[in-house]
């Protein structure tokens, strides 16, 4: 399953899936995830997607381009 991770909170994950957010442990979590990253979770294996996370973080900074363009 694919998610965006949300927050992290104490020994927590919280990742958005499908709109709903899900806990999982922050254990199974590559140590360089951040929030806003995009992951595919398998089991206990989570992989960061850095190509969609890229995408992802362009189209929302041409979003708030748009927002506040004059």
């Amino acid at each position: 399953m694919k998610g965006i991770i949300d927050r992290f909170e104490d020994d927590l994950a919280v990742v958005e899936i499908d709109g709903e957010t899900k806990d999982f442990k922050r254990e199974i979590f590559p140590k360089d995830a951040v929030a806003g990253d995009v992951v595919k979770i398998e089991g206990n294996v989570v992989t960061i997607l850095k190509d969609e996370t890229k995408r992802l973080r362009q189209e929302i900074e041409d979003l708030m381009d748009d927002v506040w363009e004059d």
